[in-house]
């Protein structure tokens, strides 16, 4: 046997040593995220469920989890079935105006994103990192801060109302339960989480498919509706799953710019549940009904994007 040959042997004998080292590299590199998934959601979603699923104090008026899952009850679980879909539910109602608000809030960020993402992503040119850190800027002021400059934008004595005052139109009480204000609060907030995942799939475009669109004879608008458009596809529904979902939940939004019982959306119900005696254990079903009914689109996102990849493959 020469001594390349026994060489070549050695290698081949160490050779199924490698993937196990490599599956234990990467077990530890995700170590670190699976122990933060555990302790900051696992648990706490655990901790909520007990709590729906559990009983009342009824002289402390505090819930009593129950950590055992052959001791959970239906009592919650009742309660708010019948505030949402019972005899004078005040939930159902709420349910819908919530939808309503979302609905035109994701479609108007879409009508002002789609038209900012395309522009830096095929027309901004050397200037394209320049927009970027613009549109990152909102990230670096809180949520809060942002909400306090659009009250001031909306309070009666505001900018706007300066505006409609220039032009002879009496003032908007905007800050006085006005749905618009809410809508709009909403698109303010949400808006700059849109046109970054836009931007990130508008760019990944190939500029030869478009192109090609033009050289077949296609105009601008033509080529825009049957070759870029179809192409943006996922992004957009990324997009969308990425505001829609916060915008769901959005309590602080509501609560900052109206304040009122008649603008009211699920994630307010479910903050006054929270906070009210007696009410814990039904804030946290419907928490978790919520959170339930926004699996749907993060399952259908996945399935939709993994028959896209198989498509193209």
């Amino acid at each position: 046997m020469t001594a390349g040959q026994s060489t070549r042997r050695g290698w081949l004998a160490r050779a199924p040593a490698r993937p196990a080292t490599g599956r234990r590299f990467w077990v530890l590199l995700a170590a670190p995220g699976m122990l933060w998934l555990i302790l900051l959601f696992i648990v706490p979603f655990y901790a909520m469920l007990a709590i729906g699923a559990g009983q009342l104090n009824v002289v402390l008026q505090t819930p009593v989890p129950a950590w055992n899952p052959l001791a959970w009850s239906r009592g919650n679980l009742l309660l708010v079935l019948h505030d949402i879909g019972g005899t004078g539910a005040f939930i159902g109602p709420i349910i819908l105006r919530t939808l309503g608000y979302v609905a035109a809030a994701s479609l108007l960020s879409l009508l002002i994103g789609y038209p900012a993402a395309y522009f830096v992503a095929r027309f901004a040119g050397g200037r394209k990192g320049l927009f970027l850190v613009l549109l990152i800027a909102p990230f670096w002021i809180s949520y809060m801060m942002r909400m306090l400059a659009w009250v001031d934008l909306l309070q009666t004595n505001g900018y706007l109302n300066r505006g409609l005052n220039l032009l002879h139109i009496a003032p908007v009480n905007w800050l006085g339960g006005n749905p618009v204000a809410v809508v709009l609060g909403l698109v303010y907030g949400y808006v700059p989480y849109l046109i970054l995942v836009l931007y990130a799939g508008l760019d990944r475009i190939d500029p030869a498919l478009i192109e090609a669109g033009r050289d077949l004879g296609l105009g601008r608008a033509r080529t825009f509706l049957r070759v870029t458009l179809p192409l943006s596809r996922q992004p957009i529904l990324a997009a969308l799953l990425i505001t829609v979902l916060p915008m769901l939940g959005d309590y602080y939004t509501n609560q900052m710019l109206s304040g009122s019982a008649g603008t009211s959306m699920i994630g307010n119900v479910i903050n006054g549940q929270l906070q009210a005696p007696g009410l814990q254990g039904q804030g946290a079903v419907l928490s978790t009904l919520l959170l339930l009914v926004l699996l749907v689109p993060m399952i259908y996102y996945v399935a939709a994007t993994n028959r896209s990849a198989r498509e193209a493959a």
